[in-house]
């Protein structure tokens, strides 16, 4: 019998992106090592270290200037990253083309937004900053029905369009004419939010495909970002005199965890409970980055908040669903699920997934083994938010 099986038909893309080239099925896999947390575990990990990253952005531009925020949290993310790859005995990508392409997705998805955050946060709340980060979707769709004439827009989606962003003008007050509201700091959430959604479409377009693991992609995404911001950082900024405390903790955690870490605790959801179990965190962020501002930096909520988040999460939801086909000839696919970014302050990167298609059998052999779990929402199955193994926020 042969000991790998036959190459098998590319996976079909997100509705907004080109289909990604096929590749040759992976080896049958053996039995995977039980994971020591059960998924249940580190999905509230994952949410609780993604909902307060907002909190962390807050205080971290509280001892050191947003660019220095944005540069720590890369550097530390970067570093957690740099140990996976080495242990785990990955290589960096190779080509100059796909190193171009990593400097153009790490300047949109990582310096850019990581920088508009921590200068939005200077003058708006992380409630509000939580919740325009969780636009991302909303901003994907869009420029995908403008940017990708495969995406065919559904009645639903568009729904969830338009009630998205009657939820962004609930949450901003405009029957108030948006008193009080920081315009600057609001626009620049926002902004960072688009940026996810034009490098999302960015990476499908230019990574799909290229063959190497999505642990080595990211990493160097992120070194590469962390370079960037290494070389503007000086230009705009002074050295702090002082190196506080709480502040610092906070630039690390926020790199090391909910850049780092974080990241490989969603490689392995994806990979154990499949992409539209691991995707359900990104529901959760604006919710616990609300509860962590209220409680912990007392920071002050009016009912049109939560309210308008909570529309804007439906929204969202509305905008990633599919029609029944869409999603069984997703299933029917097989190879590798590529491209990813996930918004806010977890780490926007580059994400390869594998999913690899059981073999059909032979004519009175055995049944075949189970597929494994469905190709990741966002990338193969799912609507213009991809998830990395996302979004970072």
């Amino acid at each position: 019998m042969a000991s790998t099986a036959p190459t098998v038909p590319s996976v079909p893309s997100i509705p907004s992106v080109p289909s990604v080239p096929s590749v040759p099925a992976a080896r049958a896999p053996s039995p995977a090592r039980r994971p020591r947390l059960d998924w249940r575990v580190r999905f509230v990990f994952l949410s609780t270290v993604w909902g307060f990253s907002f909190l962390l952005i807050k205080v971290g531009t509280e001892g050191f200037a947003p660019f220095q925020v944005a540069f720590g949290r890369l550097f530390f993310g970067t570093a957690v990253l740099a140990v996976a790859i080495a242990v785990r005995r990955e290589r960096l990508p190779r080509g100059a083309r796909t190193w171009a392409h990593l400097t153009v997705a790490a300047f949109v998805l990582n310096a850019v937004p990581f920088s508009l955050f921590a200068y939005a946060e200077l003058t708006i709340s992380s409630t509000l900053a939580g919740i325009c980060n969780a636009t991302s979707p909303l901003w994907g769709m869009l420029l995908s029905l403008v940017a990708l004439s495969e995406d065919r827009p559904t009645r639903r989606r568009v729904a969830g369009l338009g009630i998205g962003f009657v939820g962004v003008l609930t949450v901003l007050g405009v029957w108030q004419g948006f008193a009080g509201l920081d315009f600057r700091g609001t626009a620049m959430a926002l902004l960072a939010s688009l940026c996810y959604a034009i490098g999302w479409i960015y990476v499908r377009r230019t990574l799909a495909g290229t063959g190497h693991s999505h642990l080595s992609l990211t990493g160097a995404q992120l070194m590469v970002a962390t370079v960037q911001l290494g070389l503007v950082t000086p230009l705009f900024t002074t050295a702090p005199s002082t190196l506080p405390l709480l502040p610092l903790l906070a630039v690390v955690a926020l790199g090391a965890l909910g850049t780092g870490v974080a990241m490989l605790i969603q490689y392995g959801l994806v990979e154990e409970v499949g992409p539209t179990t691991a995707q359900m965190v990104t529901y959760f962020v604006p919710v616990i980055a609300t509860g962590a501002g209220v409680a912990l930096l007392g920071e002050g909520l009016s009912w049109n908040t939560p309210v308008g988040a909570l529309i804007v999460l439906a929204g969202a939801a509305l905008t990633q669903s599919r029609r029944r086909g869409q999603r069984s000839g997703a299933r029917a696919g097989a190879g590798t699920v590529v491209a990813a970014s996930v918004p806010g302050p977890r780490t926007a990167a580059v994400v390869c997934a594998p999913v690899t298609g059981a073999p059909e059998p032979a004519a009175g052999g055995p049944e075949p083994a189970p597929r494994s779990p469905e190709p990741a929402a966002g990338c193969a199955a799912g609507g213009p938010e991809p998830l990395s193994g996302r979004s970072q926020p």
